[in-house]
């Protein structure tokens, strides 16, 4: 039978609940990023920013001990808008399907919106350029398909490069592009031995020292090593993405269903469904924060 909407606002909120409740990212790289939803507010998330940290005396005998007052700020950022194009579902197709298409429909919706933020968010966070604070490593192994591959070494070469900043090896993840990870499996043994996803979607829980997870999508690089614009056209140097886990945060805000029913509609007596959502993923420190790219030669 069609569906028969008596309350299309109640509807709308059950809806919206539903959204919230399952969206998720469950067993994604984006499930290590910590939630904080409690810094969000009409749809604006305060990332708080710590003042100077004390200093700690060893075997003081000088007193008294001097005291100062941490300054803290906050830097408030927009979240970004998410919109779905709209599903229509016909009366004639609810007559025939053995199954309930809108709800169908609004689980299809929530995938997607899941999908695109949790691209979005992983080239939110991978860095802007090569700089001290964000390095960007070039890969240095035998070139195949025209583009340098990933070795071991390299991923060696970068964790000893956040030894070297102390930055601490509890929390650091790694966001491997499909590409790194076949040269990874042609080239490591371990890897190829290891190379699974367990109940948690990551590959591996210590691959030289990182959380190493897999992703469809990975931002891609110019030559001269600048991030390009998501989604853009433009084909440039793949890359992975690292971070630690201290540095990033993601925030959820409003969720909107919007809904026409199709008793409202009777020129084609379908019902229109879409949804809007407000989210963000982002590195609110560059502790952490880097990539590896393959150079096309």
């Amino acid at each position: 039978m069609p569906l028969q909407v008596v309350n299309l606002p109640l509807l709308n909120q059950k809806a919206e609940r539903e959204m919230i409740k399952k969206f998720r990212h469950e067993h994604t790289w984006l499930s290590e990023v910590m939630s904080k939803n409690s810094w969000v507010n009409n749809d604006v998330i305060k990332i708080p920013v710590q003042g100077a940290a004390p200093s700690v005396l060893i075997n003081n005998n000088v007193y008294p001990i001097v005291s100062s007052q941490r300054e803290d700020g906050y830097v408030a950022l927009s979240l970004n808008k998410y919109d779905t194009t709209n599903t229509d579902v016909t009366d004639d197709e609810l007559y025939a399907l053995p199954y309930e298409k809108v709800s169908d429909v609004q689980v299809q919706h929530r995938e997607e919106l899941e999908e695109k933020t949790g691209e979005h968010a992983l080239h939110s966070i991978a860095p802007d350029e090569n700089t001290a604070e964000t390095p960007v490593l070039e890969a240095t192994g035998p070139t195949r398909d025209g583009r340098k591959t990933l070795v071991t070494k390299d991923l060696i070469r970068y964790k000893e490069l956040l030894d070297n900043k102390k930055i601490p090896k509890r929390g650091r993840i790694m966001v491997l592009s499909p590409s790194h990870v076949a040269d990874l499996l042609e080239e490591d043994t371990t890897f190829s031995r290891r190379y699974q996803n367990y109940g948690t979607g990551a590959i591996m829980e210590n691959f030289y020292g990182f959380k190493t997870y897999e992703t469809v999508y990975s931002p891609e690089f110019s030559v001269d090593g600048l991030k390009l614009p998501f989604d853009t056209t433009e084909t440039g140097l793949l890359s992975s993405v690292v971070f630690h886990k201290r540095s990033v945060a993601k925030g959820r805000g409003t969720v909107t269903r919007y809904a026409r029913d199709a008793k409202t509609d009777p020129e084609y007596r379908k019902t229109t469904i879409g949804f809007r959502l407000w989210f963000i993923a982002v590195a609110f420190r560059s502790e952490g924060i880097g990539a590896l790219v393959s150079e096309n030669v």
